[in-house]
């Protein structure tokens, strides 16, 4: 009986790890066009918490800018009913590679797989997150947008893409806008350089984020 439940255990993480590198990812991704400002337009996730709260989730902003050393930095801000929320997380470049792309993982709030699915770097980024954390995974697909509103072919995209990852449409959630806490943050401004099409002062929202973001992936 032992050796049976380990053999079941043991194709379940097989399967859970095959699964993941079969995501697919953004062909020739360029992590200077990625970074910027974002805005968390749709979230698919089978997350617990975010099936608990998705009917009071608003729009969030995520700012992600370039380390030193190839990292990523992702700053997340989402509002709350008494005022904003900012969470600030590090995705580590691995030595992973998948179709070429580099994996990026976060172990600051649980370990986060985050990969970019999909994106044209100046409207929209379909941006991968699974995380485990002490044994509770769960898989979240988010829409980002440069601008508050809808780009339909990207929504469109948005919406093949998560059913084989195996969230349904009840996991999913347009995030309306919420005119707060949408400013970027000052160590933002120069990492704009090469970024003039971005529009920056569309109104007001924010959010969480790997190349991981709306309420932060960080939740999820």
């Amino acid at each position: 009986m032992q050796a049976t439940l380990l053999s079941l255990l043991g194709m379940a993480l097989f399967g859970v790890l095959h699964g993941q590198e079969e995501v697919t990812v953004q062909p020739d991704f360029q992590q200077e066009k990625f970074t910027g400002k974002w805005y968390s337009i749709g979230l698919a996730s089978s997350s617990r918490w975010f099936m608990e709260k998705k009917q009071v989730l608003k729009m969030c902003t995520t700012v992600i800018t370039p380390t030193a050393d190839g990292n990523l930095n992702v700053t997340s801000t989402y509002p709350k009913q008494d005022g904003c929320k900012k969470i600030d997380l590090v995705f580590e470049k691995t030595g992973q590679l998948v179709s070429g792309y580099h994996l990026f993982l976060s172990t600051e709030m649980g370990k986060q797989d985050m990969r970019v699915v999909a994106t044209d770097y100046t409207n929209y980024a379909i941006v991968y997150t699974f995380k485990d954390d002490d044994g509770k995974s769960s898989t979240t697909l988010q829409l980002y947008s440069r601008i508050q509103e809808v780009n339909p072919e990207a929504m469109k995209i948005f919406k093949e893409l998560y059913p084989p990852m195996g969230l349904t449409d009840n996991m999913l959630v347009i995030l309306p806008k919420s005119g707060k806490c949408h400013r970027a943050p000052d160590s933002f401004i120069p990492a704009l350089s090469g970024l003039d099409s971005i529009q920056l002062h569309c109104s007001q929202n924010s959010d969480p984020a790997g190349t991981q973001v709306l309420l932060p992936m960080e939740f999820w």
